[in-house]
């Protein structure tokens, strides 16, 4: 199998004057091609900041993270970009549209500025997957939470990601919604089969992965029962 993601002795420090956080300490796993892991823990317990040095958003203080085969620390700012592009997609708790584009347009003009040819076509298809065909042409506005979480997700698949972060991805919707929404998510992870990260303090969903990384105070918390690296 191929390795998407491998997180080595991972650590994070902010500082603010003389004072200095740990964020994260020493936190180390593998995800190969197609796997699902769930991160949970407390508010407070690094799982975002966890996410976003996972993605290459940010740089760790110590330790590496290699994301498809790269080396994030041996990279530059465009070359990371260029990576993410290519390789990651990211849905978002608050979805994260542009107001005062389409549904359509949010989803094709990634795929516009990455040079892919009929992206509107495209776009029209990943909407329709995922049962928007008749609100294509909406704007976030006109839309229900759990229609705009519908649509970052068309938008999350659209470069056929290898690798897709979740952060939160029920955050704001409700029990009912939440739940077509996680089937959904499910649903086309498996068909594309990609590999799949998601931060939630929903233990549902967190059970519906095949992994689950705990992490207490910035350290993975070991627990009976739970698949722990």
């Amino acid at each position: 199998m191929t390795k998407i993601l491998k997180v080595s002795k991972l650590g994070k420090i902010y500082t603010s004057g003389a004072k200095s956080l740990t964020v994260l300490d020493d936190i180390s796993f593998e995800l190969e091609a197609g796997e699902t892991l769930a991160i949970v823990g407390p508010s407070g317990s690094g799982k975002t900041t966890l996410l976003g040095l996972c993605a290459g958003l940010d740089h760790p203080d110590v330790g590496s993270v290699e994301l498809c085969g790269w080396d994030l620390n041996s990279l530059s700012e465009d070359q990371r970009a260029r990576l993410r592009n290519m390789e990651v997609g990211f849905i978002f708790q608050d979805f994260q549209l542009l107001p005062t584009l389409t549904a359509l347009e949010n989803v094709s003009v990634p795929l516009e500025l990455q040079g892919v040819k009929g992206a509107s076509v495209t776009a029209a298809e990943l909407l329709a997957k995922v049962g928007l065909a008749d609100r294509v042409q909406h704007y976030p506005s006109q839309l229900s939470g759990g229609e705009k979480q519908r649509v970052a997700m068309a938008r999350a698949f659209s470069n056929q990601p290898s690798i897709l972060f979740a952060d939160e991805p029920t955050g704001n919707l409700d029990e009912e919604t939440g739940e077509k929404v996680v089937k959904l998510l499910f649903d086309l992870n498996k068909e594309a089969g990609t590999t799949l990260v998601i931060v939630t303090h929903d233990l549902e969903l967190a059970h519906k992965n095949q992994h689950i990384l705990r992490l207490k105070g910035g350290k993975i918390l070991e627990e009976a029962g739970t698949a722990i690296w």
